[in-house]
């Protein structure tokens, strides 16, 4: 009866055996260890374009007509700051007016009544067809149509009246020409980012009785928002750069105060450059603020964890499953 356990053991023994790593596996015999595709094409054009990026910034930064002590000794002067501070002022009034406008537009074109509809379209139709430039100076040649604008009774006596040419002056006149502009894009941005939102969030806020006007404002609008910030930060840059424009219209903004110094000294590439790296720096700003505000409004919609956003990846956990018997 000793001897049964001995041969149990050596029988248990002499069926064990050290199993043969696979070829490709891992150290110790576990799992393969998974190496990276080489991607020669990807490495060489990235080298190629870093070259080229180094040898454009050498020729900028190297090139003596950029005068880069004229750029410095007039980056900071008072013609160029109060011209960069109505820049931004125009930017902003654009915005809030255009936004403010395109909203009510977007509203009636999604609207019940056909009436509503169709001028909604119609003055979409009319001010995207029409170059900017056109509109600032239809709007500053206005007083050839329209000589005075009054307030009068109908067939009765007028109650006062102004002259055009002493009501719209060059600042006025870009205000509008740019906010009517913008609001005609504004309003189809808005459109499209209530479009995005599901029908279903909709009939779910008229089932709880929810007014329409409270269920836009506290339920669709603040889900649109997701669509409608990336497309209004950049309507927010374009417009930036847009008021360059209004130089023409003499109006004092970045540009116009660039141009009144460069016409003096005729340093024109150097006070180019000025306003240059302004609207750069002005626009650098904006795309940092535009991110923080997209990942505010994309909390928690992506599953993947997008940098973009700023969300959180998804993650898979194990579970223990316990066995009875």
């Amino acid at each position: 009866m000793a001897t049964a356990p001995s041969r149990l053991s050596a029988s248990t023994s002499a069926s064990v055996s050290v199993a043969e790593p696979a070829p490709g596996a891992g150290p110790g015999g576990g799992p393969p260890r998974i190496v990276p595709r080489r991607r020669a094409g990807r490495r060489l054009s990235a080298a190629a374009a870093l070259l080229v990026f180094a040898l454009v910034l050498r020729s900028v930064v190297l090139n003596d007509a950029f005068q880069w002590d004229v750029v410095g000794r007039y980056f900071t002067t008072s013609a160029v700051l109060s011209g960069l501070l109505l820049t931004l002022w125009l930017t902003g009034v654009v915005m809030v007016l255009g936004f403010a406008a395109g909203t009510l537009l977007a509203v009636m074109r999604l609207s019940d009544s056909p009436v509503l509809r169709t001028l909604s379209w119609g003055y979409v139709w009319i001010f995207r067809s029409t170059p900017l430039l056109v509109q600032l100076l239809f709007w500053f040649n206005i007083g050839a149509l329209y000589p005075t604008v009054g307030l009068a009774i109908p067939y009765g006596p007028e109650l006062f009246s102004v002259k055009t040419v002493n009501l719209l002056g060059p600042t006025l006149t870009a205000v509008i020409g740019l906010t009517l502009h913008e609001s005609a894009y504004a309003a189809e941005v808005v459109r499209g980012g209530i479009l995005s939102v599901d029908p279903g969030q909709t009939e779910a806020a008229q089932a709880l009785g929810l007014s329409r006007p409270r269920t836009l404002r506290r339920i669709v609008v603040p889900q649109a928002m997701r669509s409608i910030v990336p497309t209004a930060g950049n309507m927010l840059i374009g417009t930036l750069k847009g008021t360059s424009i209004v130089s023409v219209l003499a109006v004092h903004d970045l540009l116009y105060s660039v141009q009144l110094v460069y016409n003096q000294n005729y340093q024109v590439i150097p006070l180019l450059m000025v306003a240059t790296l302004w609207y750069v720096a002005v626009t650098t700003v904006l795309s940092a603020g535009q991110y923080y505000v997209e990942r505010y409004y994309a909390r928690g919609t992506s599953r993947g964890g997008d940098a973009s956003t700023g969300t959180k990846p998804f993650r898979f956990t194990k579970r223990r499953y316990m066995y009875g018997g």
